[in-house]
């Protein structure tokens, strides 16, 4: 027997079954399932959608509702944690985390969209009453009617500490980034407060789906086709869904001819392909091809040049998702599985080569929301020795006369600038090429040799290029 079944009733008050409000279930199941596994919103949603257009649970508005309820409350959790902290009467962290979900969710309604206040409390007391009970209910309600008592603005006026007290702080609240990103992105960045409030403000706003066509396979003119479809801004294969959509939709994406790729990869890819060589062009790697979208461009940009490209991936399952990517190549390609830190293949055998590294992913925040809040400084250190050593391996791969492209979706200093500074400082027989001439048109690209992307200058992930030639 339920809690609820075993209260008695008051007179004259009968029990009302709470209404369950599918959109708002389901992006409550979105964020338990990023709390609680560590799970990717952008993996953990399309299921989701797709498993509730199949029962009738949905149509197109709610699947938009449920995407902005999910992404837009992970975006802001860092502002709407401060606001709900001066709105209860207990430290943050002894408040459940369903329960905080909850809030999170109930905050963004009332200070994040349009959607009238008392509809935005009402949902979600009732989506409380489903999935925490009544009881817990209150105290959902208590707090939303506290948080509706001002607008956004408001709010940040009295739980932000003023610019001029601590400048790290209050853009750490009001643009809701730990204070160590803000930090971090702020020294990469350089320049005073209009930039960094622009980048920060970029990070939180919904980035536009991005599609490739890869040379050979497909014509951006095919792409341009669909709804709301307009050219990419630097890229000559992009295009960009500016309404956002259903990409497996597209034919030729589901046919492999094309592929959801971020411009500022597209461009990374296209300015190693680019780069001036002395000698032949014949034989491309790509070190770090998981999950395969850099490896499908190269592929086809090489069989343009009746060049062949080797695709490695340590991990076996990522590089299955590789093979995926090249199937259909309309050149030779070999995708293969090893570590790029000691590789099979014998040295100086390669005229490009690409490693993507691993890292922290901060290029990508507006992709990825929820990585702000799960990493952590000491990160850095954990990826360091691996970016150093896939460098080195990378130089030792590329014959003299080649080019290495060392590329990041980070645009943090220790995982940038300070690799490459480091590993060239021991290797004699290498320079670094300027990359800026390979990407013309562009605006903001710095003082180079090296490139750094940014999304509020560019419209890309801040992706990180730095081109080295071998020389002896």
């Amino acid at each position: 027997m339920s809690e609820q079944s075993r209260r008695p009733r008051r007179p004259g008050k009968p029990y009302r079954r709470p209404h369950k409000d599918p959109v708002r279930i389901l992006a409550f199941d979105a964020l338990r399932a990023v709390d609680e596994r560590d799970a990717y919103a952008n993996l953990v949603l399309p299921p989701l959608l797709r498993k509730a257009r199949e029962k009738g649970d949905f149509d197109v508005r709610d699947a938009a509702l449920a995407t902005e309820l999910v992404y837009g409350t992970l975006r802001r959790q860092g502002t709407y944690d401060a606001i709900i902290a001066a709105c209860v009467d207990r430290p943050l962290r002894e408040v459940d985390p369903p329960v905080l979900d909850v809030l999170s969710l109930g905050v963004h309604q009332l200070l994040g969209t349009r959607i009238p206040t008392h509809a935005a409390v009402s949902a979600s007391v009732e989506l409380a009453r489903v999935v925490l009970g009544d009881g817990r209910a209150k105290f959902v309600n208590a707090v939303l009617r506290k948080v509706a008592q001002d607008d956004l603005d408001g709010w940040l006026a009295k739980v932000a500490p003023s610019y001029d007290e601590d400048p790290e702080d209050h853009l750490a609240v009001v643009h809701s980034h730990p204070r160590w990103i803000v930090s971090a992105l702020w020294d990469s960045l350089g320049g005073g407060r209009a930039g960094i409030e622009e980048l920060l403000e970029a990070d939180n706003e919904r980035p536009e789906v991005t599609l490739v066509a890869r040379p050979g396979r497909a014509d951006p003119r095919e792409l341009l086709r669909e709804d709301a479809a307009v050219p990419g801004r630097w890229s000559p294969y992009a295009v960009r869904l500016t309404e956002g959509g259903e990409p497996g939709a597209v034919d030729a994406v589901r046919e492999g001819r094309a592929g959801v790729q971020d411009e500022g990869s597209q461009l990374v890819a296209l300015a190693l392909a680019g780069a001036p060589l002395d000698g032949p062009d014949e034989k491309w790697l790509d070190g770090c091809a998981g999950p395969g979208g850099k490896a499908a461009l190269l592929g086809a940009l090489a069989a343009e040049r009746g060049a062949v490209l080797v695709a490695a991936e340590r991990q076996p399952h990522r590089a299955g998702l590789v093979a995926r990517a090249l199937h259909g190549n309309p050149g030779p390609y070999q995708v293969v599985v090893a570590d790029g830190t000691r590789p099979p293949w014998r040295a100086g055998g390669f005229d490009r080569v690409l490693v993507d590294v691993p890292c922290t992913g901060l290029g990508a925040l507006r992709r990825r929301p929820e990585a702000r809040w799960r990493r952590r400084p000491e990160d850095l250190d954990g990826f360091a020795p691996l970016q150093r050593a896939l460098l080195r391996s990378a130089l030792d791969s590329v014959r003299v006369g080649g080019v290495v492209g060392y590329a990041t979706c980070s645009p943090h200093l220790a995982e940038t600038r300070a690799v490459v500074a480091d590993v060239l400082k021991q290797r004699p027989d290498t320079e670094l090429i300027d990359a800026r001439p390979l990407l013309p048109g562009m605006p903001a690209l710095g003082e180079g040799p090296d490139i750094q992307l940014w999304p509020h200058l560019h419209g890309t992930d801040a992706m990180y290029l730095a081109l080295i030639r071998r020389t002896a």
